[in-house]
Parts: structure tokens; sequence; C-alpha cells
């Protein structure tokens, strides 16, 4: 069946018989679930390789391509822990370290509500798959009328420093790789609750490899990943292609919007949800 014939139906973007969200409860579908698990347990992120079909890849990356001009382009220095650092800490810290960072985004409103990316973000299966790899018994979308769902566009030179997320996981989906660079580089649970492994984290910024693991870009993977905990980055891209991520955020509590801070930063403006009630909370680039 053409993708584009079944642009209302998720499912046919996906290779289901390897991947069966609409099966969880069923022997492969548990199966798969237990397998993301371990992955996560061991390596702090889990990929599903050709999780989106070619012809599905193909359609978003036109899709997001067709946008790519609008994306907000930003660029600064930042700390591996996305603040800035208190006066007290010595000037070779880990938490003094700035490094360059640059990209652009599509924000969620500007994808139309009829596009395949929006349509797979909405379908309740991958919600459901994506809570139990991580094993929350319910998540919810990004209540962020921004930051939701959005288009990390990353064009020559553009790259990210090595830093934790601020949240616990993210969910991403590879569209489209650059000509060169563009990898996702990381250090698997480099730190933990209580113990931030100062010494490692300095030794991964000095660009000692040892601890570190690299994920090179293929376009239609899923990556299940939990960065508050391990450190990552993606190096410099090269090339005239723009490396083409989605960013699918979700929490474990309904009517999560980051902070006005962050969208600023991110998309150059700030929107709010309607009817706002919960307090803004802290965001991290991926």
């Amino acid at each position: 069946m053409a993708v584009a014939a079944a642009a209302s139906s998720p499912d046919a973007w996906l290779d289901l018989e390897r991947y069966p969200l609409d099966r969880l409860e069923s022997a492969k579908g548990r199966a798969l679930v237990a397998r993301c698990r371990e992955q996560l347990t061991a390596q702090g992120a889990c990929e599903l390789e050709g999780f989106l079909r070619p012809e599905a890849t193909a359609l978003m990356v036109g899709e997001a391509q067709a946008l790519a001009g609008a994306a907000h382009q930003s660029a600064g220095r930042a700390t591996p822990y996305l603040e800035l650092p208190g006066a007290g800490w010595p000037e070779d810290h880990p938490r003094r370290s700035f490094a360059p960072y640059s990209l652009a985004a599509l924000a969620y409103d500007q994808l139309p509500p009829e596009s395949a990316l929006c349509r797979l973000y909405e379908w309740d299966p991958l919600l459901d798959f994506v809570a139990a790899c991580l094993g929350r018994e319910r998540l919810f979308r990004y209540a962020d009328p921004l930051g939701a769902l959005n288009v990390a566009v990353m064009g020559d030179g553009d790259e990210l420093e090595w830093h934790f997320d601020q949240t616990d996981f993210v969910v991403s989906l590879a569209l489209r790789s650059s000509e060169a660079g563009g990898d996702f580089l990381y250090a698997p649970r480099i730190r933990r609750e209580g113990d931030e492994r100062y010494g490692d984290v300095a030794r991964v910024l000095a660009g000692d490899g040892a601890l570190v693991r690299r994920l090179p870009m293929r376009p239609g993977t899923l990556l299940l990943f939990e960065g508050r905990h391990s450190i990552h980055c993606v190096s410099a891209v090269r090339g005239a292609t723009a490396r083409l991520v989605g960013l699918l955020a979700y929490d474990t509590q309904p009517g999560t919007c980051a902070s006005p801070v962050l969208q600023q930063a991110r998309y150059g403006r700030v929107v709010r949800p309607p009817g706002e009630t919960r307090a803004p909370t802290p965001g991290g680039r991926a």
C-alpha cells in the first residue's frame, strides 16, 4: 500500500511485523517491550532500526523539508548541565565548561495537523508503546504548543555540545542524515543519583572516548534515550544536506510545558497553552 494513499493510517507507515505496536499484549509484543527495557537498563538507549518503512520516512522528510526554511535558528554556548555555573566551582570543573551549540527547530504549531509526523505523534498505540518500554504506567503528550513535537534541522556547521538532559527521557525519530557528521555520541549512565562522577565527565569533555558510544544516523530509526544520566552530543554536521530528526515529547504528568525562557531560546517566541495551570518545567536539547 502506498503511504500517500494511507495518510490517515499511521499503522501503514510502520513495520508492525517487526515492531507490533498494535499487539503489545501478544507474546511478540511482550518480547519487544522486554527487549527495549533491557537495552534501556543496560545502555540508557534503545534503537529500533527500520521502525518507519522507507516510503514513510521519505514522506516525512518531504514534509519537513518543505517547512525547513521557517525553522528558528538558535546558537550560543552552554555548559553540560544547561545552567549557569555557581561562583564556587573551580575554573577547570565540568560545571564551568562552555561549548558551542547551533541548530534550527520547527515548532509543533508549524507542522500541519494532517502531516504524517503529527499523525504518528498523536497515535495512541505509539504513546502506549513508549510508556511500556519506559516502565511508566501512563504517559501524556506535552501540552506545549511549540515543543510537544518538533523537527530539529541541523545544517552545515551545526552541532550540539556535550550535555545532560533536564528531563528523564527523549523520544526521537531519525528522518534524514547529513552528508557527513551528525552522529549521536553518548556516555551511558555516566552519572547517577548522589554520584555525579565529575572525573569521568571531565574525561569525556577532554576528548577521551573510552566511555563513549556512537550511534550513526539511520533514517527510519526510533530512539528511546534516558539523557538525564547519560551525557551526550551531536557531532558537527557537514555538507549541504540538513540532518532532520523528529522529537516527540511526553511526560508522566498532564499539562507539561517548557518554560518561557526555553521556548524563546529554541523557537524565537513564547506561546503558552490555553488555561495553563501547572508551573513551567525546564527542558533539554537532544
